[in-house]
């Protein structure tokens, strides 16, 4: 009985923290999982050394389960990308992590930060929107690995 709980409580704990160099592969491999044109270990490891890159992780036990990623370029961000793995999909992972790097980036003197996010993404969209971010453009035809979906770009302007 005491490995059962042992095991569910080790499961349940979350811990949201910095992403570096060292969470290349974990954040490649989610990626992955989530994206069809998937960024390499090297790409990560290329963005994360940047000093206008800002990432955060989340894990759930000792596992990486997600991650944002932003670029800081004069007052202004932009989210790269965010995933989470899809075996913890749909537990509100996605909107800590949108939270705290939201937080971050406030902490940093960010006014906007803008997103792009295709227009068939719908759990992606209602995140976003619950968030605070508001259309401001749209590309038409710009995620070909999704039929050709058109990219909404959204911002939000951080206090």
């Amino acid at each position: 009985m005491r490995n059962i709980a042992r095991r569910l409580f080790a499961r349940s704990r979350i811990v949201l923290s910095e992403a570096g160099a060292a969470d290349a592969r974990a954040l490649a491999a989610l990626h992955a999982g989530s994206f069809q044109r998937a960024w390499t270990d090297d790409e990560f490891l290329e963005l994360l050394g940047q000093r206008n890159v800002i990432a955060h992780r989340i894990a759930v036990g000792d596992s990486v389960t997600g991650f944002i990623l932003s670029r800081i370029v004069a007052g202004e961000a932009e989210i790269l990308s965010i995933a989470v793995s899809s075996s913890q999909r749909g537990k509100g992972l996605g909107r800590q992590l949108l939270d705290l790097h939201l937080r971050r980036l406030a902490g940093l003197g960010i006014g906007p930060v803008f997103l792009e996010v295709a227009e068939d993404n719908v759990p992606a969209r209602r995140l976003y929107r619950r968030a605070g971010f508001r259309d401001v453009g749209r590309r038409e035809g710009y995620y070909p690995e999704h039929e050709g979906s058109a990219a909404l770009v959204l911002r939000r302007d951080l206090p």
